[in-house]
């Protein structure tokens, strides 16, 4: 058990309604949104509906992100993003976040960041303030305490409880291959028995219920556009593990000539493919926003038939679309101005 565990601090927090008064959809093909417009991946209703504020008010669609993200973050929206949430095998809650910003072309990204809340700020101070793209770990909480972040627990009587019924149940649901003690049966520690093979890798512990990461496009009233994501990564992973949603063209992705896009899901599959790059390069092409997500989908879905994930992007122009694998359907939320306040929308998997 971690020494973290040792110094937790148990914080209880009234649970909150995260998608009060959304309007829910089904549509396979959608409109021209004109832009301004935010978009994140799932009814996160409250982070879209900050981001949507700080996007009216100041046109930054960088900060819009940022913010947006930040209240998920804080709200520990599904227990997949922020503090308290996923604690790894060791019981620690760590955070990995990125930031992308169109007109610069410039990002931030952290991994396995340890005791610090604001993970897509620290992400963001590692683009402003570095000449670096990525830090991770402690090194990487660190430099947020030299920026100012204040270092503080990450666990919430949540996460607590969550991995004490994990350590009971025999360590199960388990990441790990080919090792002895059978890991589907027991607790390591663990030593290797044989390589694995890429039959092993679909990842059967990442479901609805675990879609582990937040992903927010912003498009202002010129045409400028960033992206962001926040996740505390899969429940009872490898501790160093890091996903999809801290890297760039995996995670998220923007080129501000074209459009932007992000993705959620299985994290291990999903970062094999770089989807979101993917998508923004099909846009490049000609095809739509849900026809570039869903192609960027089926590359995946040949290899890894069984993996559950989904992207939303956005076009230059404000068009916006979604798809999605593995799940009965999926539901994204964004505001625009042509919005009455924030809408939740879906789109059928393929």
């Amino acid at each position: 058990m971690s020494g973290t565990l040792g110094s937790l601090f148990l914080v209880l927090i009234g649970s909150m309604d995260l998608t009060n008064g959304q309007n829910i959809k089904n549509n396979q093909s959608f409109g021209q949104s004109n832009y301004p417009l935010v978009i994140n991946t799932w009814p996160f209703v409250k982070a879209t509906e900050k981001a949507w504020q700080v996007l009216e008010k100041t046109d930054d669609p960088l900060t819009s992100v940022e913010q947006g993200c930040s209240v998920c973050e804080e709200l520990r929206c599904d227990g997949t993003v922020g503090w308290g949430g996923s604690p790894d095998e060791n019981g620690e809650t760590t955070l990995d976040a990125m930031i992308m910003d169109g007109p610069s072309h410039d990002a931030g990204a952290v991994a396995g960041l340890k005791r610090i809340k604001s993970a897509i700020s620290v992400a963001r101070a590692v683009m402003e303030h570095t000449k670096h793209t990525f830090l991770v770990g402690d090194a990487a909480t660190q430099f947020a305490v030299e920026m100012g972040f204040k270092e503080q627990s990450l666990s919430h009587i949540d996460s607590v409880d969550r991995y004490l019924k994990w350590l009971n149940n025999s360590c199960q649901p388990n990441f790990r291959l080919w090792v002895s003690p059978d890991p589907s049966l027991n607790c390591g520690p663990y030593q290797p028995v044989q390589p694995a093979t890429n039959s092993d890798k679909t990842n059967a512990n990442i479901n609805q219920q675990s879609h582990d990461t937040i992903g927010m496009i912003a498009i202002n009233s010129d045409g400028d556009m960033a992206v962001g994501t926040s996740t505390n990564g899969a429940a009872h992973k490898i501790a160093g593990r890091v996903g999809d949603s801290p890297l760039i063209g995996s995670g998220a992705y923007v080129d501000n000539e074209v459009g932007a896009a992000c993705g959620t899901g299985d994290g291990d599959v999903l970062m094999k493919f770089l989807p979101s790059y993917q998508t923004v390069e099909s846009m490049r092409g000609g095809k739509s926003p849900s026809e570039a997500s869903e192609d960027a989908l089926r590359r995946i879905v040949n290899k890894y038939p069984k993996f559950m994930g989904a992207i939303v992007a956005v076009s230059k122009n404000g068009d916006y679309g979604a798809a999605c694998h593995g799940l009965d359907e999926f539901k994204f939320s964004y505001g625009s101005r042509k919005t009455n306040g924030i809408n939740v929308e879906s789109v059928k998997c393929i």
